[in-house]
């Protein structure tokens, strides 16, 4: 595959992958499904936007740079026909750059709220009461939040999804990044036929 070609490719799974990350983090504004009552309600890792900055918006631009690769037709440079292509390479390389900074912004957050786990109701105030992840392998201890209604499920799902989704963004990346490499070295195949 031309690596003009593979990059559109990667575009065109970010982009989604980024809309559902944006999705999943608006979600969590709304503990339990339901608005909060108080913005101090919501756990502190929502307020961070994971999923909104680092696997949303700063994955747009490297995910349309991808998708802008294949049709690049840049006239070259000194004579050289694949300068162009092989410049444009070279700077998907800093965009893939971006992303991964973007997905493991929001991979980390997820992971750190995983392990702190939801804020909620405890009858006496509104707390974290599974500091050490210890809710992931005892669930007979989610009891503990009273309200809201299923919020232990809500933050463990979105969260969950957030993390995935970001360690496969960041996978992606990190595949352009070999891509580009290639790209710059060798052009694209329509170019140059040493990748073809």
């Amino acid at each position: 595959m031309c690596t003009g070609g593979c990059a559109k490719c990667l575009g065109t799974v970010l982009i989604p992958l980024a809309v559902l990350c944006t999705l999943a983090n608006i979600l969590l504004f709304f503990p339990g499904g339901k608005v909060a009552q108080e913005n101090a309600h919501i756990t502190n890792e929502v307020w961070y936007f994971g999923g909104i900055l680092g696997s949303g918006v700063l994955m747009i631009f490297p995910a349309l740079v991808f998708l802008g690769l294949q049709n690049n037709d840049c006239c070259g440079c000194c004579g050289n026909q694949s300068c162009g292509k092989r410049f444009a390479m070279f700077s998907s390389i800093i965009f893939a750059a971006v992303g991964l900074l973007g997905a493991g912004y929001c991979f980390i957050l997820s992971a750190v709220a995983l392990n702190k786990g939801p804020k909620c109701n405890t009858g006496s105030s509104w707390t974290y009461p599974f500091m050490d992840g210890d809710y992931l392998t005892d669930h007979s201890l989610w009891n503990k939040c009273l309200a809201p209604e299923n919020i232990v499920v809500w933050h463990l799902t979105l969260f969950s999804l957030l993390l995935i989704m970001s360690l496969i963004q960041g996978v992606l990346c990190g595949i352009q990044v070999v891509n580009g490499l290639f790209g710059t070295l060798c052009g694209d195949c329509k170019c140059c036929g040493c990748c073809g």
